[in-house]
């Protein structure tokens, strides 16, 4: 994470152009955010960084002026249709890969998925994604306005995905708050659906994820994680030391850390 302090500046002096060269920039952030999910808040701060650093454009229709804001909103709507709608591989993919292959693509699309829900929960913690935009998606994914719609199960992981990384934000606000409530309510309720034979709609792996991420919002968003997130290499000198010292004294190293799921990061959040 610490490389952002010199990736940043290498980006702000680029001479920007056009509003064409300022998406090519944004995308270029995307792409790696969305193929290096670890690191998807150091993206996020690097793209936070760089919010206010390059100029507006005239747009063409004589509208309002292209900013470096307003481009991230539709390189956000761009991937995130485009991924929703092609779950399954292309007609070219399919006729290039077959068997394990075909099932590796798929994977991929899935995780880009994730990872692209993952990016995009973290503009929003950063104010660079407005909580319209994301109750929006919120909805659309589990189909809130289709009582009888039965959301693909990918559908269902990106909206478990989006809500465990911005939860307790998104909550803390009257109008997400009110959402938040509506789509908890549909996934019990679809996680419970079942078929004309009796068994359920979707399968243990989804049923879980929505499981778990209704009793994170229970226990107030507080929720154990075993998985490092990524951190400075101070961070992690500091963690060894740490790690030596607890067995120098006999004791194990805890395993586990508990936090809050989807507060805002600490320089965006006021000293009270």
């Amino acid at each position: 994470p610490e490389n952002i302090d010199t990736i940043g500046p290498k980006f702000g002096s680029l001479e920007i152009k056009d509003a064409q060269q300022l998406s090519v920039v944004i995308e270029s952030i995307f792409k790696k955010a969305l193929t290096e999910p670890h690191y998807c808040e150091t993206y996020a701060d690097l793209i936070f960084g760089l919010r206010s650093v390059f100029p507006e454009f005239p747009a063409p229709d004589g509208g309002k002026h292209i900013t470096f804001k307003s481009q991230v909103l539709n390189v956000c709507q761009n991937e995130f249709e485009e991924l929703l709608n092609s779950q399954e591989p292309s007609a070219e993919e399919q006729a290039l890969y077959e068997g394990a292959e075909l099932d590796m693509c798929r994977k991929q699309r899935k995780n880009r998925m994730l990872a692209n829900m993952k990016f995009i929960g973290h503009l929003y913690l950063r104010q660079l994604l407005s909580a319209k935009v994301i109750l929006s998606v919120s909805r659309e994914l589990v189909s809130c306005d289709s009582e009888d719609g039965v959301p693909a199960e990918h559908a269902l992981e990106c909206v478990c995905e989006l809500l465990v990384n911005i939860g307790y934000t998104l909550e803390s606000q009257p109008a997400g708050q009110e959402v938040v409530k509506q789509v908890c309510c549909r996934l019990l309720g679809l996680k419970n659906n079942t078929n004309a034979e009796g068994g359920p709609v979707y399968c243990k792996r989804v049923q879980f994820m929505i499981q778990d991420l209704l009793e994170t919002r229970a226990a107030g968003w507080s929720k154990k994680s075993f998985k490092s997130s990524a951190k400075t290499k101070g961070e992690i000198r500091l963690e060894q030391a740490w790690d030596i010292e607890c067995k120098s004294m006999g004791v194990e190293t805890p395993t586990a850390e508990v936090t809050i799921a989807g507060q805002r990061p600490t320089y965006l959040t006021p000293v009270m």
